[in-house]
């Protein structure tokens, strides 16, 4: 008994170690960019989703469909089945399954191959996997194009640092644009075609943006004089957001420079040649 408890944890030890083994290869396959197989894998991986990304716009071409309507929809569940595996691999693979899987890539992942498998009980669904086009964002990895990772990582912090006064700013439109279509229902009203309040914001949303679809337009000169006010008022607003945006990019620059574009290290001086942190040749 001795023996066969013995025989029985080599055993169990042995399929241990040959799992752990398995993994760490699907891991450096899958995960891994910078090696071989990484990189080819990650490079069919674009490959296949390019094609499938062109599936769904073939299908949505009314004589493609009728004649090759089969062919595309059974390629169509090839490609799902396909993403459906590597998502599975992907989470047995990682050293933190759950990190994975509510991570960015991690929900981009799944939907991407979900639509498919909704469309069994939604007729339409199936068109929503273009999603699958953020997946190209794997490209920038594979390639490893970090200066674009870089000035990425600029416009991210500019965006951020923008945040608020945007939302400050909207918030002021969308009070500009409620007070003037309420005063615009009350001035026309329903005869020139402003039959609601939210009908006459809609108006003011699309007079102060300079978009003038011309469905509904003020008759009476105070209207109009109204009207006048607030496409003025509309150039000024275009230019104020690009304008915040402008100047957080150009501090997020300047911040920027002060540190290694490879593992983001703070550099001593403008004159390193080397980043101290990661070895990185810095640009001059």
């Amino acid at each position: 008994m001795a023996l066969i408890s013995y025989f029985a944890k080599k055993t169990d030890k042995g399929m241990i170690r040959a799992n752990d083994i398995i993994r760490k290869k699907i891991y450096i396959i899958i995960f891994r960019s910078d090696t071989r197989a990484g990189k080819s894998f990650d490079v069919v991986l674009l490959i296949l989703i390019l094609l499938s990304i062109l599936s769904v716009f073939l299908e949505s071409v009314a004589a493609v469909r009728e004649r090759f309507y089969h062919t595309i929809h059974a390629l169509e569940w090839i490609f799902t089945v396909l993403f459906t595996v590597e998502y599975l691999l992907r989470i047995y693979a990682s050293h933190k399954p759950f990190r994975y899987i509510f991570s960015f890539y991690g929900i981009v992942d799944l939907i991407a191959f979900i639509p498919t498998y909704l469309s069994l009980f939604f007729l339409g669904t199936q068109y929503l996997v273009v999603v699958r086009a953020f997946r190209l964002l794997r490209v920038f990895r594979i390639l490893k194009l970090t200066q674009f990772l870089y000035e990425g990582n600029i416009l991210k912090k500019a965006l951020k640092a923008s945040l608020y006064k945007i939302v400050m700013f909207l918030s002021s439109v969308i009070t500009l644009v409620t007070i003037i279509g309420t005063l615009m229902y009350i001035i026309e009203g329903e005869r020139s075609g402003f039959t609601s309040i939210p009908m006459s914001i809609y108006w003011a949303i699309v007079t102060i943006t300079t978009v003038g679809y011309g469905d509904i337009s003020p008759q009476s000169p105070l209207g109009q004089m109204l009207a006048s006010v607030l496409m003025v008022i509309g150039y000024g607003i275009i230019a104020v957001p690009t304008g915040i945006v402008s100047v957080e990019m150009s501090r997020a620059t300047d911040a920027a420079k002060s540190k290694c574009p490879n593992c983001y290290a703070g550099l001593h001086s403008e004159d390193d040649r080397f980043c101290f942190n990661c070895g990185h040749q810095l640009k001059k």
